[in-house]
């Protein structure tokens, strides 16, 4: 049965070292912010981030806690490229596991559904198969006899998801324009948390909702975390945009070991309240 947790302290007993953790959203968009400094606060190591991926990827790799990144792609959006990723990556203290984003997407689809693979036709003669010795290709059995490409599936120990709202029963709603595949982390997951805006009444989950709006169904998820802007400077339709400006204090972090130790200090290794009492703080300052 999911519970609606009363603190997000209780997200980073789950967290343990060697765990494969999926974390939704997209780039620098609904990316769940609160939960990911959750895992820093854990301490948790040799971590295996599954992601499309923005500054969750960047984070965890600043703090030395990624091991390995299996990614579509990294980037901040407004900020083509992510500085503490791209210095993990150049440096090799991570293992970088490239995908083309259908390629993850049919192994996170193939994990859901609990098959060893997905055939499909993304990546097919690219690096993302030539450099990847572990996929493989297949036949068509049929009179076509076309060679596919067979993802392997992607399963996940964790999946760490933020949407709009939920009722605590673990039925969530997404009511941004786009649920991106959270669905299929959460499918992909042996456990999945959802941080929410609010926690609500079930007959108030739909209330005011517009047609592009998603329903994750409560028997994917686990856990579900009441995290008003747990999204963090990341963009969240309808609630914020991206917050450029603290994202870019993010970026300008990766300067030097001090910049990122006070970054760090200042907006990860702290609780939600103190949090927004640093990001409101730092807003005063810019305007000042």
């Amino acid at each position: 049965m999911t519970i609606a947790a009363s603190s997000l302290p209780e997200v980073a007993s789950l967290i343990h070292d060697g765990m494969t953790i999926g974390i939704g959203g997209w780039g620098s968009r609904r990316k769940p912010m609160a939960l990911v400094r959750q895992i820093v606060r854990s301490g948790a190591r040799d971590l295996r981030i599954v992601s499309f991926g923005g500054p969750d990827v960047g984070i965890l790799c600043a703090t030395g806690q990624a091991s390995e990144v299996v990614h579509g792609f990294v980037s901040l959006d407004s900020i083509a490229i992510d500085p503490h990723f791209a210095a993990a990556r150049q440096s090799g203290s991570v293992h970088n596991v490239e995908y083309d984003e259908g390629m993850l997407v049919a192994g996170l689809r193939a994990a859901a559904r609990r098959l060893p693979f997905e055939v499909t036709r993304s990546g097919a003669g690219s690096d993302a198969v030539t450099r990847n010795p572990h996929i493989r290709t297949i036949t068509s059995p049929y009179a076509d006899a076309e060679v596919l490409v067979a993802m392997p599936a992607v399963p996940l120990d964790l999946a760490l998801l933020h949407l709009d709202r939920a009722d605590a029963a673990g039925t969530a709603v997404c009511l941004g324009p786009d649920l991106f595949f959270d669905d299929l982390f959460a499918g992909a997951a042996a456990r999945t948390v959802v941080s929410v805006e609010a926690v609500v009444d079930t007959a108030d989950l739909l209330a005011g909702a517009g047609p592009t709006s998603s329903v994750l169904d409560r028997t994917l998820t686990d856990l579900v975390v009441a995290s008003p802007g747990g999204a963090g400077f990341t963009a969240h339709p309808p609630h914020a945009s991206r917050d450029e400006r603290l994202q870019r204090a993010y970026v300008e972090a990766a300067a030097s070991p001090h910049a990122w130790a006070d970054f760090r200090a200042r907006f990860l290794d702290v609780d939600d309240d103190a949090y927004r009492a640093a990001v409101a703080s730092f807003h005063a300052e810019a305007a000042s």
